[in-house]
């Protein structure tokens, strides 16, 4: 037995990017930060991670998510391996998402997002983000 799951609740830091492959098929690409628990003596205070979603998944993310939300992730890693152009050899680890929730509303005055047909304001700090509050 084994088990491959990931969960992360984090905000776009690019505005999803939708492709279809050969077979029709949609697939979202995008990045997600996650902050780190303890900032690094560095100061860096966050986690990214690529990921990767299909079909239904992946045309809801690029339709109604964009840059600075906040969403949850639950996914699976995957580790694939390739060559590129130069014959150099590339690996990568990505999630793929089974599921991807918003879980704060975008910015109507801002513009954009779902609902309002516009985009949605930048991100709020951290300390002044409540997506629970009405």
């Amino acid at each position: 037995m084994s088990i491959n799951r990931v969960v992360l609740i984090g905000r776009l830091t690019r505005d999803p990017e939708l492709r279809n492959t050969s077979t029709g098929m949609s697939v979202a690409e995008f990045s997600l930060a996650v902050d780190k628990k303890r900032k690094s003596d560095d100061g860096d205070n966050a986690n990214f991670f690529r990921i990767k979603c299909f079909g239904r998944t992946a045309d809801f993310v690029t339709q109604y998510l964009s840059k600075g939300r906040l969403v949850g992730v639950d996914g699976r890693l995957e580790w694939r391996k390739w060559q590129d152009r130069e014959g150099n050899n590339r690996e990568t680890i990505e999630i793929i998402a089974d599921d991807v929730q918003g879980l704060d509303r975008p910015r109507d005055d801002a513009g954009g997002g779902a609902g309002g047909g516009s985009a949605p304001k930048a991100a709020p700090a951290e300390d002044d983000f409540d997506p629970f509050d009405d």
